[in-house]
């Protein structure tokens, strides 16, 4: 395993709990990349207890100590076992090199925190789920197609981060024209980074917005840029991703294989999001397994922009959250 570096204080943009108890953790995925994460129990647990469990992960560049930090202590206080996690090459995890995003590896980490979580002593391995934020939302639909051990699946707030890579924003770049001139772009770029030695970023949220500045990267900006959820360590706070990491998502349809899943699945989404669409078309693929009526959901939150859907504990459904993961993960 990689030796991490840890930090021991609490720098989450969150207050702590008194009602779960915190510490660190890491495990390593099938690649050999160890991931740091922190996990959040119900306190009082005795040894003997076999908790329901929930891996999360997201937004799409940012890390442990911001949103997928707060829902996982959100449902620790409610009964689960909870870790939040930092993808491969970003925050406190491993990986180089930095800031570089990829389909398969960061659908791997969320089967890889269901290895580490099936292997705890406190957990029942039957009664497992996940939570993926943003662009993570995609990419927890992804592993639960390819892991069935995922007996529960949120996409909250969720991006089909290979839709908009390949098609952009409400698919308005659709075209092999449009994609080709975006891969002879990147193209360039590999041969940039690899004569410089050094991978260009591709830049955060902005330090400073335009005029004319659309809603939805204000608030990107409002929580990102904001003491609201800014974090040294996030990528969508700083200097952003890797430059090139687009390139293996032009060709990986995440959805792809959404319809197959068997196990319960809930998309969280706001009404005023601009990637409502997202989530409502991802809805449209999954499939209600024969014999489990209802465990397909689709819920709408009346006037939630997409990052009211990061933080606001006053809009986010969390009640309903609990009642979904306590009857799947029975």
């Amino acid at each position: 395993m990689e030796t991490l570096d840890l930090t021991n204080e609490w720098d989450k943009t969150f207050p702590k709990s008194d009602k779960v108890d915190h510490c660190k953790v890491t495990f390593t995925n099938r690649y050999g990349i160890t991931l740091a994460a922190d996990m959040y129990k119900p306190k009082e647990v005795s040894k003997e207890q076999k908790l329901p469990a929930i891996a999360v992960c997201g937004p799409f560049g940012a890390v442990k100590e911001q949103s997928s930090g707060l829902y996982a202590q959100e449902m620790a206080e409610r009964g689960f076992l909870t870790i939040a996690f930092d993808p491969s090459f970003t925050g406190e995890s491993g990986g180089t090199p930095r800031y570089m995003t990829s389909p398969d590896i960061n659908t791997e980490d969320f089967s890889a925190a269901v290895d580490f979580l099936a292997t705890n002593d406190l957990v029942n391995p039957e009664r497992i789920g996940i939570i993926g934020i943003c662009g993570w939302g995609g990419l927890a639909i992804n592993a639960a197609a390819a892991d069935p051990r995922i007996k529960a699946t949120l996409a909250s707030t969720m991006y089909d981060m290979s839709r908009v890579n390949a098609n952009g924003y409400f698919d308005s770049t659709d075209s092999a024209e449009a994609r080709n001139h975006l891969r002879k772009s990147l193209a360039m770029q590999r041969t940039e980074d690899y004569r410089n030695g050094t991978p260009k970023l591709g830049g955060g949220v902005p330090d400073v917005l335009p005029e004319d500045a659309p809603k939805f990267l204000r608030d990107y900006y409002d929580y990102y840029k904001t003491p609201r959820g800014y974090h040294i360590r996030s990528l969508n706070s700083n200097g952003g991703r890797n430059a090139t990491s687009p390139i293996p998502w032009l060709n990986f349809p995440l959805m792809s294989r959404a319809g197959e899943i068997e196990n319960a699945v809930m998309i969280l989404h706001g009404e005023k999001a601009h990637s409502f669409y997202f989530g409502s078309d991802a809805y449209k693929k999954l499939t209600v397994t024969p014999g489990k009526d209802n465990n397909k959901l689709f819920m709408v939150i009346p006037g939630a922009s997409h990052t009211d859907l990061y933080d606001r504990k006053d809009i986010i459904p969390f009640a309903a959250i609990e009642t979904f993961f306590k009857e799947y993960l029975r």
